[in-house]
């Protein structure tokens, strides 16, 4: 058989062909006007947008949602509280309140100080009440954490300053165990959803984010 010789051209295109879809660009999100309270159309005045920060000033701002609703994603941003402080992420959030019945929280908590710090899976960086933080590696007070979240598919991670502190598979029978087990027993939609918007919680206290973006995943991210 005589042997065969490809082209460069037609072997640079067999390459691109094969290769995965890239992901999206990141995409900022301290914007006021990518935010509003659950439920409503607009952002109660006391969560203010400045220089790519969010910060909720005082309490009784409530929780909030993006405009935007997001499937497979990684998301990153900087977060600090007051001491004492207690906050959380919702993801893949429906526009509904109780938030918390049907979304999974990154929780963002003053593990030092805050009430919440005596049960393992409430510290900073959990899956608020289903998978505690493998490691501390929380900040100290005064000091911007790094949260990073990537969703894909039924797999979740969760990263606080560098290190990947929590991890979940959605389809898996550990999680139904988990959730069977938690104070989410009984919210049928709970984590149902593979596409929601992200939601900040108004838990009592200032709250101060900066530097969020968020980008989609390709389909070939697992």
């Amino acid at each position: 058989m005589r042997g065969v010789r490809i082209v460069p051209v037609l072997l640079a295109a067999m390459v691109a062909g094969c290769a995965s879809t890239p992901d999206a660009p990141w995409q900022s999100l301290a914007d006021a006007g990518q935010w509003r309270n659950v439920g409503a159309s607009a952002l109660d005045a006391r969560w203010k947008a400045h220089e790519n920060e969010l910060v909720l000033t005082s309490a009784g701002g409530g929780d909030i949602i993006s405009v935007g609703s997001y499937g497979d994603f990684e998301l990153e941003l900087e977060w600090r509280l007051p001491a004492g402080g207690n906050s959380g992420l919702f993801y893949r959030a429906v526009d509904a309140s109780p938030v918390w019945a049907r979304a999974v929280e990154y929780q963002l908590l003053d593990d030092r100080e805050a009430e919440d710090r005596i049960v393992s899976s409430h510290r900073a960086g959990a899956a608020y009440d289903l998978v505690a933080p493998a490691k501390d590696v929380l900040r100290p007070i005064g000091d911007y954490n790094q949260a990073r979240i990537v969703a894909c598919g039924p797999r979740v991670e969760h990263w606080l300053n560098g290190v990947r502190v929590a991890a979940y598979d959605t389809d898996s029978d550990a999680w139904r165990r988990r959730v069977a087990a938690s104070k989410f027993a009984g919210q049928a939609e709970f984590a149902q959803a593979r596409r929601g918007h992200l939601s900040l919680q108004d838990h009592g206290n200032p709250v101060y984010v900066r530097n969020m973006r968020i980008r989609a995943l390709g389909p070939e991210c697992s």
